[in-house]
């Protein structure tokens, strides 16, 4: 009798951690899915959209690799308070300047990555932004399935060393589908050397 209930209670903790894995699954879901949304509306928002006029008006969708959680990361973030300010070179003659806040240390497919993580300057000034961060990166998708200069990733500055990285929310920059726009370059020390299959996928007109 006793071997029975020692029997029924692993049973049960075995059910409740599905449960719990189920609902933080799902709670993934519904945020990406919202952050998808979101761009979607914005997109074929005349007043918002970075599309071309003939493409805005065409548009239905953004094309996105399907939801996958193994591409949510928590990363160490290693702070770098001495670095200099620079200009981050942009895809016109436009020059912002930002600073690295820090190199973001995960690890993904059982492989250990890092991205620079940056700070606009002007942006700080913003009592709205001031812990705005920004994660540009490259990867093997690039030219293929997505776009090719890269994407991006938007972050706030974590109350810990612990930066969450998701990169189900990578989007691609405004000059994917217009290039009336100057957007920053990805730093070539930005590049991660494998596949991410996850986010926006590339513009089916560019």
């Amino acid at each position: 009798m006793k071997n029975f209930t020692v029997i029924v209670l692993i049973l049960l903790f075995a059910g409740s951690c599905k449960k719990q894995e189920e609902k933080y699954t799902n709670l993934h879901q519904i945020t990406v899915e919202k952050h998808q949304e979101k761009l979607n509306a914005q997109y074929a928002d005349s007043l918002s959209s970075p599309l071309k006029q003939d493409d805005r008006l065409s548009f239905e969708k953004l094309d996105f690799f399907p939801i996958n959680e193994s591409y949510k990361v928590e990363a160490t973030l290693k702070l770098t308070p001495n670095d200099p300010v620079f200009e981050m070179k942009t895809t016109t003659d436009r020059k912002p300047l930002y600073k690295r806040y820090g190199v973001a240390l995960f690890t993904l497919n059982e492989k250990e990555y890092r991205l620079n993580v940056y700070q606009n300057q002007e942006l700080i000034l913003d009592f709205e932004h001031r812990d705005y961060l920004f994660l540009p990166f490259t990867d093997e998708t690039n030219g293929a399935e997505s776009y090719k200069g890269g994407r991006y990733i938007d972050a706030r500055i974590p109350k810990d060393s612990i930066l969450s990285i998701d990169f189900n929310l990578a989007y691609n920059p405004y000059c994917a589908y217009n290039s009336k726009y100057s957007c920053p370059v990805v730093p070539k020390e930005n590049h991660l050397p494998l596949k991410i299959y996850a986010g926006v996928k590339k513009f089916d007109k560019h």
